[in-house]
């Protein structure tokens, strides 16, 4: 039986890397690659591929909230995260919204091959390296959430600017960074502060007395 994959990520040397890789598989038919998130939500229903291969960090729509959307409308939809974030939040947000793999982009064929495999089959797949970090996590859990989190200087920059209400491009301008290292930014202050959105961002922020 043929699988059918499609892949989400806004660098087309990505997609073509992944193509590439599995394009030469009997048993998988790439039937979709969207670099967007905007894509991606207009193509699955007639695409209607069996796993999708999610970025995160996208230009529109970031993967976590992304893949919430998706499996809402598409419940079958199998969701294997395939990103270079190897921070656990991103790893537990991506779970808690029902995403059915997670896997860091050095990975190879084989391991693709074995994670779109388990998903099929109903089991959660992590790389080894993502489950590591998860139980050490677990089993070493500190009490210091009342400390502030640990901002590098360039994502107070960004915090600040967010802050002040300034939209993506106007941060790019302002800190002569690229729109996307913004949002790669955002996305880091969002997982340091449990934040879901902005709005949780200042609040959170305020409340570590960040601001």
């Amino acid at each position: 039986m043929v699988t059918k994959i499609a892949i989400t990520d806004d660098h087309v040397m990505v997609l073509q890397g992944i193509v590439s890789m599995l394009e030469n598989t009997p048993e998988v038919n790439i039937v979709g690659a969207y670099k967007n998130a905007a894509e991606t939500i207009e193509n699955i229903p007639n695409d209607a591929p069996d796993v999708l291969l999610l970025d995160i960090n996208l230009p529109d729509i970031n993967g976590i909230d992304l893949s919430k959307q998706l499996l809402k409308r598409h419940p079958y939809l199998k969701i294997i995260a395939l990103t270079n974030f190897e921070d656990i939040s991103f790893v537990k947000r991506m779970l808690k919204n029902g995403v059915h793999g997670y896997l860091l982009k050095n990975t190879d064929k084989l391991e693709l091959i074995t994670a779109i495999t388990t998903v099929l089959s109903g089991d959660l797949f992590l790389q080894r390296d993502i489950q590591k970090r998860l139980i050490n996590q677990d089993t070493s859990k500190t009490t210091d959430s009342g400390l502030k989190p640990n901002l590098t200087r360039r994502e107070h920059d960004v915090l600040v600017a967010i802050s002040e209400e300034l939209t993506t491009q106007e941060i790019s301008e302002k800190l002569f960074i690229s729109p996307k290292t913004v949002e790669t930014h955002r996305m880091n202050i969002m997982s340091k502060l449990g934040a879901k959105n902005s709005v949780g961002i200042i609040k959170i922020a305020i409340e570590k007395e960040l601001l």
